[in-house]
């Protein structure tokens, strides 16, 4: 059994995602072949040949896969697809942009955003918001499997560089086009690999409460800010910081979570957290029930005085 594994990357740097995607893939047994799909991404490469357990690196380097754009990624993997009995790929954006394609060109089923290896062919994959677990066995020729990567550890780096191999994309005239994108920079950590989360929802009661209240806990602890849909609905924050069934699935050490009632839509993105802890003036809040530290108050008085605490 011989898997391949699509890398998560940006083109310069491989995505943790990544690493813990070949935990998965250990875990299903068999060789692993990582494949590095992009433009200059020798770089990228290389650093994934230093991960324990890839057995050997696949390098296609074409301006056509610049931007990670599904329809020439696809048409690459399903060209590669006969040799192997796997073809997986970390559940981010990226992953599940371009395996549905590949599912659909080979004729399979996909087994989505799984968080746990039982066998070869069974995996299980949370359903109704995580609030039940569900069993899932292929009997496809070959699987394809996205991998909800916060349910994994991160694989470390080998002992030896695995061997990088190039491939080549099969020639085409892709109907997609990159146009333009806009990058969103900060200083913190990037929500779904950062360590500590603190995420504020509508409780905040305003976008420059959002800020004032969680910018200074935020930079005392190097943290990275969420937001509940609420609180992107309302307008408080931007939707890429909102954590949930329909935002990101993050597992940090720990997730602080401020003005956040607790819907099961949040609580299926975090829930997952090592230590969560709950700052809500409702002692009746759901997010209490999966809190392991609670703090009932006024969190316009309680913040700041942690944050005084901490400095």
């Amino acid at each position: 059994m011989t898997l391949l594994l699509l890398a998560d990357h940006d083109g310069h740097t491989l995505s943790d995602a990544t690493a813990r995607a070949v935990s998965a893939a250990r875990d299903m047994g068999g060789a692993l072949h990582l494949l590095v799909a992009g433009e200059n991404v020798e770089p990228v490469a290389k650093a994934a040949a230093d991960l324990s357990d890839v057995d050997k690196v696949l390098m296609a380097d074409d301006p056509a896969l610049a931007h990670m754009l599904a329809e020439p990624v696809a048409e690459l993997l399903v060209g590669l697809s006969a040799d192997y009995t796997a073809v997986i790929a970390p559940a981010t954006s990226i992953g599940k942009d371009i395996l549905p394609r590949v599912a659909a060109r080979c004729d399979v089923m996909q087994v989505s955003d799984i968080t746990r290896v039982i066998a070869q062919d069974t995996f299980e994959r949370p359903i109704y918001a995580g609030n039940a677990i569900e069993t899932v066995q292929s009997t496809d020729r070959l699987k394809v499997v996205t991998i909800r990567s916060s349910a994994f550890d991160a694989a470390p780096p080998g002992n030896a560089s695995a061997p990088i191999a190039r491939v080549s994309l099969p020639a085409g005239a892709w109907k997609a086009r990159f146009e333009s994108e806009e990058l969103t920079k900060s200083e913190r950590p990037e929500l779904t690999s950062a360590r500590i989360v603190i995420s504020g929802g509508r409780g905040l009661g305003s976008a420059q409460a959002f800020q004032t209240v969680l910018a200074p806990l935020a930079e005392c602890l190097h943290a990275a800010i969420g937001a509940s849909r609420a609180a992107v609905d309302a307008g408080y924050a931007p939707n890429d910081l909102q954590v949930g069934q329909t935002g990101k699935i993050v597992a940090p050490e720990l997730y602080i979570a401020i003005g956040i009632s607790g819907a099961i839509q949040h609580l299926a993105g975090m829930k997952d957290a090592k230590v969560i802890v709950a700052i809500n003036k409702d002692a009746d809040a759901p997010i209490f029930q999966v809190a392991d530290f609670g703090l009932v108050g006024d969190l316009f008085t309680l913040v700041p005085e942690l944050v005084h605490a901490l400095g």
